[in-house]
């Protein structure tokens, strides 16, 4: 007899939906591992044994084991809501309990067989764990399918994945705000078009990576909340006939809902993707900073040193230093937006509902991770070991007659219109230039032949520093807002470590 909808009593514990000879002992006594023993949990239904080929071709457990600790935590879940529906009972909890416990000590150390034949993950824990513990062991998969099991399992691990990956890009964003804060005032050549446009704070280019990361991180938590919802209790599709409390499951896993429509929850992997959208941005703005590592640390800019365990060597060239890390982040952007397009491209074409094509989305996702978590941990560790160069960058600023603009607003605020004061402030660095020098070495006289309201106070205006402490606005690049924005960033980096622990 079976507990019916809405009712909490212990009943007598159901026998498992098999015809196996074993089930048909009495509890309490042991019961062959059929599902240990046989190549595939569904084999009884087959005249002849799958092809190698196709066994390795189609088997998941050589990647898809990562999700061990996902599939127990998972699973003593599903078993708990059992348990208080009387659907198995009080011995059956305890043993699977039991058995589970072992299981994750076996993984732990590395005494654990994986076995190919058994597919995957959820068949080699549920193998193991009948062999442990028998009859309740078969019992732990009523009222699921390895469908919902496997959205719960990857959503179970991305969300762990997600909360590490939050904490590595705040660390990223503490140590550029630390670099930010040591270079407020190093005057950094500003580009547009690659060309030097105005001169800009080092700190202050720093802070605009911080800004990014900070999305970043926001895209992260936001994709969290559609990742933390329980597929569990959809079954294969169309949900089950035992009276199953999701809400429980949900709780005790601390999902934030439950997924509503069973076809959608076992089908659909657009948590997935979301999340891969949210890593390639990230990588993309990896990426953009190691374009500018790499230019700044070249020959011709001469802006920064890396820490040299970030660099490697020519193989014929001796005094080559070359910024590989960088270059391999770079790189690695690639890789990452490569999985987005394979995970859309999957997705596409899919009816509804479970297909065998979502046992591909693992590897691009479980490759993702991977490769942000470690990009994101070697650039905190790179970037706090920069070396600027102020001196070269200043230099750098000068040549590029980045103040002409603050000449242009100069002669505005005298009583020009802006055209007519771009205009002039051209004509006077055609003469600059056909003399070599900056506008800054222009003689008062030169420049007064241009528009006679020039007077003396124009050098403090054509200055690098003059320029960047008038841009004194909020998001400007004058040193006072850049510490302004240090203080802003280390406030919300501290309330976030806080509100986590």
């Amino acid at each position: 007899m079976r507990a019916r909808p809405g009712r909490r009593e212990v009943v007598t514990p159901c026998k498992p939906m098999s015809s196996s000879p074993a089930d048909s002992l009495a509890d309490g006594q042991p019961a062959d591992n059929q599902l240990a023993n046989k190549s595939q949990a569904w084999s009884a239904l087959f005249s002849e044994p799958m092809s190698e080929l196709v066994k390795r071709y189609t088997a998941s457990v050589d990647f898809d084991k990562r999700l061990w600790a996902a599939d127990i935590q998972g699973s003593l879940a599903h078993a708990d809501m059992l348990a208080a529906q009387g659907i198995i009972g009080a011995d059956d909890l305890a043993a699977i309990q039991k058995g589970m416990a072992q299981i994750r000590e076996e993984i732990a150390s590395g005494r654990f067989e994986w076995k190919l034949d058994l597919e995957d993950v959820h068949l080699n824990i549920e193998a193991r764990l009948t062999e442990l513990v028998g009859l309740a062991g078969k019992r732990l998969h009523t009222g699921r399918s390895r469908n919902d099991q496997v959205a719960t399992d990857v959503r179970l691990w991305l969300r762990g994945e997600i909360d590490t990956l939050v904490g590595l890009l705040g660390e990223l964003q503490r140590v550029l705000v630390e670099q930010a804060e040591r270079h407020a005032d190093v005057i950094l050549p500003g580009f547009t078009h690659l060309q030097v446009a105005q001169p800009v704070a080092f700190g202050h280019h720093l802070l605009a990576y911080v800004e990014m990361f900070a999305r970043d991180a926001e895209r992260l938590v936001d994709a969290r909340k559609r990742v933390n919802r329980l597929p569990l209790g959809a079954a294969a599709l169309a949900g089950t006939s035992y009276p199953l409390d999701r809400e429980r499951v949900a709780r005790t896993l601390g999902m934030e809902g439950v997924a509503q429509n069973s076809l959608d929850a076992v089908s659909d992997r657009d948590f997935a993707i979301e999340f891969s959208a949210a890593a390639a941005l990230i990588m993309v703005h990896i990426s953009r900073l190691s374009e500018e590592l790499i230019l700044w640390m070249s020959q011709a800019f001469g802006f920064i040193a890396l820490p040299d365990r970030f660099c490697t060597g020519s193989s014929i060239m001796p005094q080559k230093k070359n910024p590989d890390v960088p270059e391999l982040a770079r790189g690695k952007s690639g890789r990452v937006v490569g999985h987005l397009m394979g995970l859309i491209t999957l997705m596409k074409g899919q009816p509804l509902a479970y297909n065998k094509d979502n046992q591909e989305d693992k590897e691009p996702l479980f490759d993702t991770v991977d490769t942000l978590s470690d990009t994101l941990r070697i650039f905190a560790e790179m970037m706090a070991g920069l070396t600027v160069k102020p001196e070269a960058m200043e230099r750098a600023a000068l040549k590029g007659y980045a103040t002409a603009t603050d000449l242009a607003d100069y002669l505005v605020k005298k009583g020009l219109a802006f055209r007519d004061a771009h205009e002039i402030v051209a004509h006077a660095v055609k003469t600059a230039q056909a003399q070599g020098i900056d506008l800054s070495a222009l003689p008062l006289d030169a420049l007064r032949q241009f528009d006679a309201r020039i007077g003396q106070d124009v050098y403090e205006v054509l200055s690098l520093q003059g320029s960047l402490n008038a841009r004194n606005i909020l998001g400007g690049t004058a040193p006072a807002q850049v510490r302004a924005q240090v203080a802003r960033h280390r406030e919300r980096l501290g309330a976030a470590v806080a509100a986590k622990g």
